[in-house]
């Protein structure tokens, strides 16, 4: 039997019980609560995970996950306490708060994109409770006639990260990003759901203390939650203008910021036949450099277990071979590894691969600035000396 839709006659207890609480002052950045039902520091809760480690756009109140009701969210992901709880429910997240939160994450990336009957029922509840929506699906709530309809009724917005504009207002590659001057480096990898955009947030934030401007552009719907001020959810992009979007991105990016680096988020794998993204993304930003990332102890591909992970080493040359860039580093995702075996992996692949290695979450974030600045040491010199 299918679970009961909760729509404007049916008023559920979390809306009834919730109703006492009434929305304060709109304070400067939204606040939010992330759905993530049995998934957080799982694969596909990588949308919750990302939040919970770096968010601009939003103040993420709590994580709902009754798979790990009462528990720090930062000590479930990474062993770091981080002071954003995981609760149990929708309405154990409204009740802890003096106010309304603004805004519900749907903090899920499942491999089919689309929103479950149970899940679903979530969402009406949180439009009942007035809350604004946000969602990383490739299904489009705005295109939902009762959801939408729902949303009108209790005058709450509804963000679909992946809908892409119009073709009409989409662009087409025209080579302006040879006219950037800013230095380019893709984070890449060998697998979808590895890292990579966390990686890149990593050195973002450590070039910039560094004192080299960086801008990220986002590539892929967490980076635009996070609060990314350039980029586009690639994967919902026509492929005829995914080169083109992303070009005009980095254009933007190099014209509103005058960057020293322009750091570009990957998507998939080269490698991965279920994904063009990466393509996309070599030949639309045309990086001068790529940073790699890969999980050693991931036995197969995400969502495909009769297809094996590949070598950091054969990714490397597919990517030297299709693009005209160089590789500089490797960056490992720690799943299912011991501190030993990560001190192990990276001494045995910087010497196979002659590259620098490292762990952009497990090892100091300098090892990963020291990556970018020994294959371009002008960087450092052209940083602005600090003040004594």
């Amino acid at each position: 039997m299918e679970p009961e839709l909760h729509s404007v006659d049916t008023r559920p207890q979390t809306v009834r019980r919730a109703q006492a609480h009434t929305n304060g002052p709109i304070s400067e950045i939204p606040t939010a609560v992330v759905f993530c039902e049995g998934n957080f520091a799982k694969i596909d809760g990588k949308t919750a995970n990302g939040l919970v480690r770096h968010s601009q756009a939003y103040r993420i109140l709590s994580i709902i996950d009754s798979a790990h009701t009462d528990k720090d969210s930062g000590m479930v992901l990474d062993g770091i306490k981080n002071n954003i709880p995981i609760l149990g429910s929708l309405e154990d997240a409204v009740l802890r708060e003096a106010t309304m939160p603004d805004t519900f994450i749907y903090g899920m990336a499942p491999s089919t994109g689309t929103l479950s009957q149970t899940d679903r029922g979530v969402v009406l509840d949180a439009i009942a409770l007035g809350m604004n929506i946000v969602s990383g699906l490739h299904e489009y709530l705005s295109d939902d006639a009762e959801i939408a309809a729902f949303a009108r009724q209790q005058k709450v917005t509804i963000r679909d990260i992946r809908k892409p504009k119009l073709s009409k207002d989409m662009r087409l590659f025209d080579g302006s990003v040879a006219t950037v001057d800013a230095l380019r480096i893709a984070v890449l990898g060998t697998d979808c759901a590895i890292g990579k955009r966390t990686t890149a947030t990593v050195l973002a934030r450590a070039l910039n203390a560094k004192g080299i401007k960086t801008v990220l552009v986002g590539t892929g719907q967490t980076g635009l939650m996070q609060g990314a001020k350039y980029g586009v959810a690639m994967d919902a992009v026509p492929p005829q203008f995914c080169c083109g979007e992303l070009e005009g991105a980095i254009v933007a990016a190099s014209n509103g910021e005058q960057p020293d680096v322009i750091l570009i988020e990957g998507q998939g794998a080269l490698s991965h036949p279920a994904f063009c993204t990466s393509a996309f993304i070599l030949r639309g930003s045309q990086p001068d450099a790529v940073i790699l990332q890969h999980a050693p102890k991931r036995a197969h591909r995400c969502d495909f277990p009769n297809m094996s992970m590949p070598t950091t080493a054969s990714e490397i040359a597919l990517i030297e071979a299709f693009a005209d860039t160089k590789v500089i580093g490797v960056t490992l995702n720690h799943e299912n590894m011991s501190d030993k075996e990560i001190t192990d992996t990276i001494a045995s692949q910087s010497h196979a691969l002659e590259l620098p290695v490292t762990d952009a979450l497990r090892r100091p974030a300098a090892h990963l600035l020291a990556m970018v600045l020994a294959a371009y040491p002008d960087l450092q010199a052209d940083a602005p000396v600090a003040a004594v």
